[in-house]
């Protein structure tokens, strides 16, 4: 494997040298789809269109990790809630996003500057804004790097120059206040990304752009996308629905079908209690809310779909963009988790095969049937209610789990707490500008007998037979990185980045970043040499619930500084 690194490193290197301001070719469609086929590089979010996040590589292993060093950092300025971004290397060229969207492009092996480029944003919307203004990656593909903004818009930048190549507005964010916090992909000759608005007035719609022209292709819309659909929102209420696709899907090569994660319908929480079906601001079972959907990346139709929580009454949605692809016995399975704590198995078109919960204290609901089915509904009328479990947050967060094909074990986290709150009826607001929509007021609470805690499982990724565990005093916030080494990187809500042996969970390094981590982890190699780079900063919706339920070190962490921290072996 060394030898392999050292010759396709030479190759990289040479380009490199050439050509320092940039990469020495194209990353098109046909390179992103074999993206797990070059070790070298990590060219898009999860790493590929697998989305194991895995890293073949393996001069880093469980042997010689114990002298991994910092290499180099690099921050990146104006970092409000921390740095929750996903890196990617092509060619020897790291690039990354921070808050703001602001973009970098740095020598992968040295950390030394190429370009950055500072978007110009509204500034007075930004201001106004709950989630924003974090961002959680870019996409690479036909010469630019791509970036969604939280004032609406999608912006093309060139590789090689950093300069700006288009800039399209996708959503009028002056008016609803929601715009684009998480990663784009490149998918053929389009651009795919899907905005906000789980608990907005709004149609969360999915965009296809053309990737050269940045001009909008199609739209899909996550809220009554279709006519079918239409029918499950009594009263019109899919006029303000929410939904919205938050977090990047993936692309499926074979069949031609891009799979995404849809958002929770808006009010998140809904009075009718039982009486769901007919009574309350949003009756009916909401389609294509809390549901993975699979599209044509062609045209934007709808293919095929699943809806996870018919009427999702708890913030429990399917925005986790996660989908796992994985050949087992001659069938692909599509594994996907969700916020209530399950992971959902599919065959290629979304065809439910089994749900299994990843995490303990679930209460919201008592299980799901062989069909997919929630069995033992727990729909609440307005009022206080006391110990739903999870907490709003989820059982499973968007930070992204990975699966390693030498262990077959897929590793992620699980978040175990609950929550005390009271459901109140609202009604929307649209003017002058639309407002979230969550109907009720909360508190996170610990689990009924114990204490709220978080814990890495490695499971079998169909089955969901648990082979370890390990347990963590808050849960960890970041993604995970398996690697080729058979290793498990985990960085810790408290700032501590670790090592484990990835066939049995003993630790096997660690190291203190100095702050929470709340983003994105991966390998790549450069000159012969392996790297792990690691975003570090804290802050995020989630990360505000930590300074009342777990008090220090949260009560005094930072949440407006972060830095990339790259680790390799010593020469």
């Amino acid at each position: 494997m060394r030898k392999q690194l050292l010759i396709t490193a030479a190759i990289i290197g040479l380009a490199v040298s050439a050509m320092p301001a940039g990469p020495s070719w194209a990353v098109d469609p046909s390179r992103i789809e074999n993206a797990a086929k070059n070790p070298n590089d990590w060219l898009m979010y999860r790493g590929s269109y697998d989305n194991w996040q895995y890293s073949p590589l393996d001069q880093i292993n469980t042997a010689n990790v114990k002298d991994l060093k910092v290499a180099w950092t690099h921050t990146p300025g104006r970092a409000t809630r921390g740095l929750q971004s996903m890196p990617l290397v092509a060619d020897g060229v790291l690039y990354y996003s921070g808050s703001y969207s602001r973009l970098f492009a740095l020598d992968a092996a040295t950390g030394e500057l190429i370009w950055s480029y500072i978007p110009e944003l509204n500034e007075d919307l930004i201001a106004q804004q709950t989630h924003s203004p974090y961002n959680r990656g870019v996409a690479l593909g036909h010469g630019n790097v791509y970036v969604g903004t939280v004032d609406g818009r999608l912006i093309a930048v060139d590789m090689k120059t950093g300069a700006p190549v288009w800039d399209t507005k996708l959503v009028d964010s002056e008016k609803l206040t929601v715009g684009f916090t998480g990663a784009p992909i490149v998918v053929k000759d389009k651009v795919i990304i899907g905005a906000q608005g789980g608990e907005w007035p709004w149609r969360g719609p999915i965009f296809g752009v053309d990737a050269k022209t940045g001009k909008k292709v199609w739209e899909f819309f996550t809220v009554a996308g279709t006519e079918e659909a239409m029918k499950t929102w009594g009263n019109e209420s899919w006029r303000t629905g929410g939904g919205g696709g938050w977090m990047p899907g993936t692309y499926n090569v074979a069949k031609n079908l891009v799979y995404w994660g849809t958002g929770n319908p808006a009010p998140l929480y809904d009075w009718a209690g039982p009486d769901w079906k007919t009574e309350g601001p949003r009756p009916g079972t909401n389609l294509y809310t809390s549901s993975v959907i699979a599209l044509n990346p062609d045209t934007g139709e709808l293919v095929s779909y699943f809806q996870e929580l018919p009427h999702d009454a708890w913030d429990f949605d399917s925005a986790v963009g996660e989908f796992l692809r994985i050949e087992r016995d001659g069938e692909t399975y599509i594994v996907h988790p969700n916020k209530g704590g399950y992971v959902y198995v599919y065959d290629e078109m979304l065809n439910f095969k089994r749900a299994w919960p990843l995490v303990k204290n679930i209460n919201f609901i008592e299980g799901v049937d062989e069909k997919g089915n929630l069995i033992g509904r727990r729909d609440m009328r307005e009022g206080k209610h006391t110990n739903l479990c999870p907490a709003i947050a989820g059982g499973i967060s968007w930070n992204t789990g990975t699966y390693s094909p030498r262990t077959g074990y897929y590793y992620k986290v699980g978040n175990e707490w609950c929550m005390d709150l009271e459901i109140v009826k609202t009604t929307p607001i649209l003017e002058p500008m639309a407002q979230l929509n969550i109907g009720a007021n909360f508190t996170f609470t610990d689990p009924e007998g114990g204490k709220a805690y978080g814990h890495v499982d490695a499971r079998d990724p169909i089955t969901g037979e648990l082979a370890w565990r390990i347990d963590f005093p808050e849960p960890p916030l970041a993604s995970l990185l398996s690697t080729g080494g058979d290793l498990l990187f985990v960085p810790d809500a408290r700032g501590v980045l670790r090592a484990y042996d990835a066939r049995n969970g003993a630790e096997l390094w660690s190291q203190n970043n100095g702050l929470g981590h709340n983003g994105g982890i991966i390998s790549y190699a450069v000159g012969g040499k392996q790297y792990i780079s690691v975003a570090v900063g804290w802050g995020s919706l989630v990360g505000d619930a930590y300074p009342d339920l777990f008090g220090e070190p949260y009560k005094s962490m930072a949440t407006d500084q972060g830095w990339l921290v790259t680790f390799t072996l010593p020469d």
